[in-house]
């Protein structure tokens, strides 16, 4: 079973290059993430996260609902 993980966009780190990458929160847990398949994504929206690469952009309701799940489950703290 494969897993995406919500996360928010805190920033950009390089908007021109032809491999954007993002610096991602997830609960507190910064990481960089490769917006290659969501080049619309912006600072402050939430993404969808699987391996490192963001594969949807997802209102902060929707990542909510899907962190409080992962939350339930134990999955993540």
């Amino acid at each position: 079973m494969c897993l995406a993980v919500p996360g928010k966009i805190l920033s950009i780190l390089n908007p021109s290059e032809e491999f954007k990458m993002a610096k991602v929160s997830f609960g507190g847990i910064n990481k960089e993430v490769c917006l290659q398949f969501t080049p619309e994504a912006k600072i402050g929206d939430y993404v969808l996260v699987h391996v490192g690469f963001a594969l949807n952009v997802i209102d902060e309701e929707e990542a909510n609902k899907t962190l409080d799940i992962l939350r339930e489950m134990g999955d993540i703290d």
